[in-house]
């Protein structure tokens, strides 16, 4: 059998790549040009069962050409395409022009499904990511607080968790963004096109800004990273990763609250190690929480 790997950018293509060749399948990548890492050629000159295509994001019609003529049946998408492409300077192919046409809401959910249902009625079965990577899903409870010289968060993490939970569900409800950034209760910052990532270097900026005998607000930043209600594992699956933890503690943000089971951590052990070194807990909490 043959794996279609639609590849975004990040590493989450190369884990899934070598969940895939280390249960036997071959794999057929469609790297993207505006968004796949390049080192993706370098993978496949070392394994003869795995071929790369690159394509445009906008080449909806050779991307369906590629996997028939490959003979693939299955395909995942894994690693991100940034949303704000929709906007870029990327031209659609007749097929994805329509799928556009007939969106209505670009929401990540929306254009992803269409795109996923064209794929499906092309033969070609969309599965979920997670389906090779079940062991980097985070695993309920205080990750940081096994790991030595990590913590749990405390008292005012804790509340600033079930606030922004509340906040972040409403927002990945509407399809928006999936993280927002707290302190002292209150919302410092929303994700939105641009990215977790960014929406935590932005409520950084912003209460470095503020004047320091002038704020009510507790400095500490946590970050809470929901995933949708409605969450479609076999695209937008929330990822954390080394990157992540870095923005936090540039920003200052001192803990991270991810959903449990339903969020991918990306060099799980070196990701614990920075953040407890750093004096960051990061928790994982069940979905009803």
């Amino acid at each position: 059998m043959k794996l279609g790997l639609i590849a975004g950018n990040g590493r989450f293509p190369f884990l899934l790549l070598e969940a895939a060749r280390a249960q036997g399948l071959a794999v057929v990548v469609a790297a993207l040009r505006e968004e796949t890492d390049a080192e993706i050629d370098q993978r496949a000159a070392r394994d003869e069962r795995i071929t790369v295509h690159w394509l445009s994001l906008g080449e909806l019609s050779r991307l369906i050409e590629v996997f028939h003529k490959e003979g693939v049946t299955q395909a995942v998408m894994a690693g991100q395409v940034k949303h704000k492409q929709i906007f870029s300077s990327i031209r659609p192919d007749w097929r994805l022009a329509k799928l556009l046409l007939n969106l209505g809401t670009r929401s990540t959910d929306r254009l992803l499904g269409a795109v996923a249902k064209v794929l499906g009625d092309e033969g070609i079965e969309l599965i979920s990511s997670t389906a090779f990577l079940e062991p980097l899903l985070a695993q309920e409870g205080a990750l940081t607080g096994s790991v030595p010289g990590g913590r749990a968060p405390d008292e005012e993490e804790r509340k600033n968790i079930a606030y922004g939970l509340g906040v972040a569900r409403a927002v990945a409800g509407f399809d928006v963004g999936q993280t927002v950034v707290v302190a002292a209760q209150a919302c410092v910052a929303v994700e939105a096109m641009e990215g977790t990532d960014a929406a935590i270097e932005r409520a950084g900026l912003l209460m470095q800004s503020l004047e320091a005998d002038a704020s009510t607000l507790e400095r500490r930043l946590t970050v809470v990273k929901v995933a949708k209600p409605n969450q479609d594992m076999r695209f937008d699956v929330p990822v954390i990763g080394i990157r992540t933890v870095e923005t936090m503690v540039k920003a200052g943000a001192s803990c991270l609250s991810v959903e449990a089971g339903r969020t991918l951590l990306f060099d799980r052990e070196a990701l614990l190690q920075r953040a407890s070194h750093a004096g960051i807990a990061i928790v994982a909490v069940p979905r009803g929480y």
